[in-house]
């Protein structure tokens, strides 16, 4: 192996021989490849035994993460069952280069790694070439498969993907049941042998739409730990012309295999060389900390398909939204309490006005709201014919005149063929009345009929929907989406999705949103991507307009702040009533105050389910925030501030759960208190049970 690669910011890419990457051990007809990352802590090892069985196996620091794992393909059209391979050729290369986001966590990203290519052919009997490509980074891999052109395939149906991930033991894992229409479950702890997600998701009731794998399933990405400490996370990247990719479980072999959702008639990818599959990552650390700061995930998509981004810009919102959740008021104008109101909706834009935010989301604006869930139905809106109590023009002038844009709300009820339909239209209205950003949603079973929400079919629409948009330079955040797998760097106008359980489940009546999962939200579901998890609840008694509920957030006033630091995005919302603010307006300075965009981010402290502190620094300032959450037992720690420019001294506001703070007893105990920091100073904070703490930091004059 050689011992230094070419290092620098300039694009690089040099094609080295197989000699002096990998090396090739001929025995018994087996042949065994071998490539390591920059640093020398990872490596792939890919076999190719004497029957054609092609499996890789990976290893950290000479410790095994992924043991021997085979990989082949069931095909519907042709009709093959693909296995076995020979060896064509193959091709080692390393690269390293940087690049900018146009918005982010980082001003910029790093992207060194070490590829092999293997040109493959089947053995049995199809003649199907599928090459295979592999890259290894410090902090993981990733490998897909490519379809090049060839006389024996050019249109072809996927049947299954046998992809395994074989552990090496059986580890602590942080896990959502299998369900092909919904990510919208709490997470669970469990070893692998404990996983048992058919009881999980059948008891789940807060959910509306589901589609249960039966077996034993679990999604994407997937958070273990080992018992001898190492952090490991499988998922996919660069999801843009395939279903998404879940796990068939073996309790047994701590075994994950790779279950493709699936069309209404069984096929799962319809393809046409040349073609590439989505890449499989496997992210595997032995601190916690280099799991959240990856940015392996974002590598591994395409470069922004959108030349001119000065138009694409981070925004703060609140929203006509929560109201209907709590029961204040409804979507429909039947009901006789429409909160999509003209005067309602003007006192949100003198909020958003007066704190400084950029939009106002207005959900139930639009007729059809009455017929819109459960039937099925194709045209239940149109996205351009508001209520008659609601009136856009006038509207559209009252914000323009605060300085606050309105955010659209399409709900398409599932009825995506509508929504395709009617798109330009629909963004050529946003235009009109000076939008720029959409909140789309998919709540309902998907039409076509039989189609998912994580099927190609969907998967493709997604796409469609962030270029459509791009063309009326306006910013999406999807609701009720497949799970994002760093495909914002291609769209970077795709700001933000769902695709978990967010804030929004705090009034669910059953199991609602606990502590714990927003310490494993960042391991799981924020790898591939932004959430639009509506922080900055202050109202913890969910009671007040529908008696019935005893509902109540399960939080601290200091972690709702936090949230707004550990729960990354540029796309971000005060999801509470502008008056349920206005008995804490103090606290809710750290709100107006935080920004939406980086320049770097350091991850302090972390541990999945636990307990996360994160410290980011603002875009093209000096100013520093910094956010720390816990599980439902209180801690204490020590923040380290080295992170700042020694020899300067900054004025630091800090938000800190009271000594007697809890969330089920007192979650409104903070303390807010200002003081001078350093690069030498060492803070001892305490999180209480169920909360956090915020700290906003600025360069003294």
């Amino acid at each position: 192996m050689i011992d230094h690669l070419p290092t620098g910011s300039d694009a690089m890419k040099i094609s080295l021989t197989i000699a002096l990457l990998v090396f090739t051990v001929p025995l018994f007809g087996q042949q065994s490849l071998q490539l390591q990352s920059p640093d020398k802590d990872l490596t792939l090892t890919v076999e190719l035994d004497a029957e054609g069985t092609l499996s890789y196996a990976l290893d950290f620091k000479g410790r095994s993460v992924v043991q021997p794992s085979a990989l082949g393909f069931e095909f519907n059209r042709p009709e093959a069952a693909v296995s076995t391979f020979q060896l064509l050729d193959s091709e080692v290369t390393t690269s390293n280069t940087t690049w900018k986001p146009v918005w982010g966590e980082v001003a910029e990203i790093q992207d060194h790694h070490n590829e092999l290519f293997l040109e493959l052919t089947d053995t049995g009997g199809s003649d199907i070439r599928i090459d295979l490509r592999f890259r290894v980074f410090d902090d993981g891999i990733g490998f897909r498969f490519e379809f090049p052109e060839q006389e024996s395939m050019h249109h072809f149906i996927i049947g299954n993907e046998f992809t395994e991930f074989n552990m090496a033991g059986d580890h602590k894992t942080f896990w959502i049941p299998g369900d092909y229409d919904t990510n919208e479950y709490l997470y669970e702890t469990t070893p692998i042998s404990g996983i048992n997600s058919m009881e999980v998701a059948q008891a789940e009731s807060d959910i509306a739409v589901q589609a249960i794998i039966e077996g034993n399933a679990v999604q994407t990405p997937l958070m273990m730990k080992s018992n001898d400490g190492l952090y490991i996370n499988i998922h996919e990247a660069a999801l843009v012309n395939y279903p998404v990719m879940h796990l068939d479980v073996d309790s047994r072999s701590f075994k994950f295999t790779s279950n493709l959702t699936p069309d209404p008639v069984g096929n799962k990818a319809y393809l046409e060389t040349p073609s590439v599959t989505p890449w499989r990552t496997i992210l595997v650390s032995d601190d916690a900390r280099d799991i959240l700061s990856s940015k392996m995930i974002l590598n591994l998509n395409e470069p922004s398909k959108i030349d001119d981004t000065e138009w694409i810009e981070p925004q703060k919102f609140i929203g006509v939204w929560w109201e209907m959740h709590v029961g204040k008021g409804t979507w429909d104008f039947a009901s006789g309490n429409h909160a999509a109101n003209t005067e309602n909706v003007k006192k949100y834009i003198d909020f958003a006005s007066e704190h400084g935010f950029d939009g106002v989301l207005v959900e139930g604006w639009n007729e059809g709201w009455e017929d819109w869930f459960g039937n099925w139905k194709e045209d239940v809106f149109d996205f351009v014919t508001p209520y008659p109590d609601y009136d856009i023009e006038a509207l559209t002038d009252y914000a323009e005149e605060k300085g606050v844009r309105i955010i659209m709300h399409h709900e398409t009820s599932g009825s995506v063929t509508n929504y395709e339909r009617r798109m330009d239209e629909a963004f050529q209205f946003m235009k009109d009345h000076n939008m720029n950003a959409v909140k789309t949603g998919y709540v309902g079973r998907i039409i076509p009929r039989g189609e998912h929400h994580d099927g190609q079919w969907m998967t493709r629409h997604f796409i469609r929907t962030a270029e459509k948009a791009a063309e009326y330079q306006i910013m999406v955040n999807s609701h009720e989406s497949s799970r994002p797998t760093g495909v914002h760097r291609t769209w970077p106008n795709w700001f933000a999705s769902e695709a978990a359980r967010g804030n929004e489940f705090n009034n669910a009546p059953k199991y609602g949103m606990t502590p714990e999962h927003q310490t494993i939200l960042p391991f799981t579901r924020l790898i591939g991507g932004p959430m639009d998890f509506t922080p900055g609840l202050f109202r913890f008694t969910l009671n007040d307009y529908v008696r019935e509920r005893s509902t109540v957030v399960r939080t601290t006033m200091a972690k709702q702040l936090a949230l707004y630091i550990t729960m990354y995005s540029p796309l971000q919302m005060a999801g509470d009533l502008p008056e349920n603010y206005a008995p804490y307006m103090e606290a809710f300075e750290f709100i107006e105050r935080v920004p939406l965009d980086w320049d770097d981010t350091k991850i302090l402290l972390a541990e999945p389910g636990e307990y996360i502190v994160i410290a980011r620094k603002e875009k093209g300032t000096e100013n520093w925030f910094v956010g720390g959450i816990t599980d439902e037992i209180a801690r204490d720690a020590t923040i380290d501030f080295n992170f700042l420019t020694p020899g300067k001294t900054y004025n630091a506001r800090l938000y800190l759960d009271g000594s007697n703070a809890d969330w089920k007893t007192n979650p409104y105990s903070m303390i807010m208190q200002s003081t001078k920091i350093t690069s030498e100073t060492e803070l001892p904070v305490r999180l209480a049970a169920g909360g956090g703490f915020a700290i906003s930091i600025e360069l003294e004059d």
